[in-house]
């Protein structure tokens, strides 16, 4: 993403002391690069009302407030779509609701997401679709050691 001109903010200390706490225990995040990071994640929480942002081992990722991660809601849905490619919408929803436990109203949520940052969660997708192609590679090679 192309940077634009700089544009000076200034914080309250509590929030500038925030901030730098911040900073301090995310290794590799300038102060800068921090706070984009964190006004970025409060404006698509603002348009994306139920969607924060949560760390883990594959770094920050959008999910949903009450449930899972925005990516893994989206694959369900494509997953339900290709099972059932002639279900309508709501049968759709209906069906990801009750095999995920996610109540319909945040599926939407996550689609919704989706729908305005879609090369975000396809990339999470194909990351975790290639994990775990290369977890079961492995399992199958220490099953062949294995027997014999």
């Amino acid at each position: 993403m192309p940077k634009k001109n700089p544009t000076p903010v200034r914080f309250d200390m509590v929030v500038a002391d925030r901030l730098a706490a911040f900073v301090s225990i995310n290794h590799g995040l300038s102060l800068s690069a921090a706070a984009n990071m964190l006004v970025d994640e409060g404006l698509r929480m603002m348009e994306h009302p139920g969607v924060i942002f949560r760390t883990g081992p594959t770094g920050r990722r959008a999910g949903l407030a009450a449930g899972p991660d925005v990516w893994e809601v989206v694959r369900a849905v494509r997953s339900a779509r290709t099972a059932e490619p002639d279900l309508g919408e709501r049968e759709l929803l209906t069906m990801v609701s009750e095999n995920t436990g996610v109540p319909v109203r945040l599926i939407r949520v996550a689609t919704g997401y989706w729908a305005s940052y879609p090369d975000e969660i396809d990339a999470e997708v194909a990351a975790a679709d290639a994990a775990e192609e290369n977890a079961e590679r492995a399992w199958h090679r220490e099953q062949e050691l294995l027997a014999g």
